[in-house]
């Protein structure tokens, strides 16, 4: 069965586009995943055209980007949160040499899978409420 068909029979027990997107992505040979099968997948499964699949997803990558340089917490249910934190100026020692380096001021991008995301990688099944 191909991932195409997998979508299909998917689609018919019920499934939303979104876990048909998922499900989807999951079939995918173990290989990093780009911005072009993600909207591959949208055109398969919600019937949008490549174009716009293309633009959707553009759209959604764009709306995170902007909260995260805001500096605002993004939270996907059932998935995940993307923390922005500030991390102090500090002093750092080059490990080859030991010569004592500042660290400047910056924040840095974190993130936090959800239990259901866990459980999923794990091959358990999770709550939905416990995102």
């Amino acid at each position: 069965m191909t991932k195409f068909s997998t979508i299909s029979a998917a689609g018919e027990l019920g499934e939303t586009p979104a876990e048909r997107v998922v499900d989807a992505l999951a079939n995918l040979d173990a290989r990093t995943i780009t911005r072009v099968d993600l909207a591959e997948s949208v055109y398969r499964c919600v019937g949008l055209s490549r174009k716009e699949s293309a633009a959707l997803v553009q759209m959604v990558l764009n709306e995170l980007a902007d909260a995260l340089a805001k500096g605002e917490t993004v939270k996907l249910s059932s998935f995940g949160s993307f923390i922005v934190r500030s991390k102090s100026e500090r002093i750092g020692r080059n490990p080859k040499t030991g010569i004592e380096v500042p660290i400047t001021q910056r924040r840095v991008l974190v993130f936090k899978p959800s239990s259901v995301l866990k459980a999923r990688v794990n091959g358990r099944i999770a709550a939905e409420d416990d995102a």
